[in-house]
């Protein structure tokens, strides 16, 4: 069994990840961290756990996470970077799924993020956790830096197109949109009910910090100079993301074969339904699973492509695809553990 520990259980994305990992047949959970929540059992706070998670929560200085093979970090920025060295040194593999480790250039990170990098030596070690780009160096990685939910969408919807060398790179456009869970379990005015429900609006025009990730990561893929335009939106649903990605084409190519060479690029990834071309992926056929689905159109036959990209943004997006690099990083089938159906309606 796989001994896992949790830092920051009590956020979104630390109760998705005990969600998943309380029915995984090749986990143990070993300890949930929680300085406010000392001692509280985790079905007091989780009741949707209780039966299945009978652990009560540790204050970190209290909870031995070198006894564990692996430690997810579902914590702000800044904390994983903090306790990472000293797991590592002691064995333990760390999957952090905040931004500490997912941008190479230390300045960048820096920039965007505003806090300073207490581990620089361990950015060029960190393996980027995109399971369908990066399987096998994720199997051999002790350090995973899982992506970001917008950049899980525009990477798997662009990467084909950019490897195969049929598009402009310097013009790539990205309108998402993301449930309100994205933000975080905390409280701000943005996120009240009142406030988001019966609204819609756009955020971060002006630049994400999901942007220098997802170009970085896309300049992998293409000898071009990459330009993209990101913009996300706030809709008035708990989870759920869709992408609307657009790309000037630069070759002539017909829609059989586009559809193909997505139908090629995934065949062999199981949480990937690459449907059929025109089709309209919605939301809630991800809801709760690990799937992402994607569809091609090209509007009036012309020289632009738009995919269509769904997920669940707290699995695919981030607690699930975290279980799809653990799997892979212990010799485990990926999709293990991470079956669900999505829940309908």
């Amino acid at each position: 069994m796989i001994k896992v520990g949790i830092v920051g259980g009590t956020g979104y994305t630390g109760v998705e990840l005990l969600r998943l990992l309380a029915v995984h047949p090749d986990v143990q959970l070993t300890a949930i961290t929680s300085r406010k929540e000392d001692g509280l059992p985790v079905a007091d706070m989780f009741p949707s756990l209780r039966g299945v998670v009978d652990l009560a929560f540790s204050s970190p200085d209290k909870a031995d996470l070198s006894q564990c093979d692996v430690v997810f970090f579902a914590t702000p920025h800044g904390v994983a970077m903090a306790q990472a060295p000293a797991l590592l040194a002691a064995g333990v593999k760390v999957i952090d799924l905040a931004a500490d480790f997912r941008l190479k250039d230390q300045a960048t990170f820096e920039k965007w993020y505003k806090i300073p990098h207490t581990a620089p030596e361990l950015i060029a070690e960190a393996v980027y956790g995109l399971p369908e780009l990066n399987r096998e160096d994720i199997a051999k990685a002790r350090l995973i830096a899982n992506p970001g939910c917008y950049p899980t969408t525009m990477q798997l919807g662009f990467v084909p197109l950019l490897k195969a060398g049929l598009i402009d790179a310097s013009h790539l456009i990205a309108d998402c949109k993301s449930g309100v869970s994205g933000a975080g379990r905390k409280a701000e005015i943005g996120t009240l009910f009142s406030e988001s429900s019966d609204n819609f609006k756009a955020y971060g025009v002006h630049g994400h910090r999901h942007t220098p990730e997802t170009a970085a990561q896309l300049a992998r893929y293409t000898e071009q100079k990459v330009g993209l335009i990101f913009t996300p939106h706030l809709v008035p649903m708990i989870r759920g993301m869709h992408a609307t990605l657009y790309a000037r084409l630069t070759k002539e190519i017909d829609d059989a074969a586009l559809q193909a060479l997505f139908e090629e690029t995934y065949k062999d990834s199981q949480f990937v339904d690459v449907m059929p071309f025109g089709s309209h992926p919605e939301t809630r056929s991800t809801r709760g699973s690990n799937m992402l689905r994607l569809a091609l159109h090209r509007p009036e036959g012309g020289d632009t492509v738009v995919i269509l990209v769904v997920q669940d943004n707290l699995v695919k997006g981030a607690s699930g695809q975290a279980v799809q690099c653990m799997n892979l990083m212990f010799g485990l089938d990926e999709a293990t553990g991470l079956k669900q159906i999505a829940l309908l309606p």
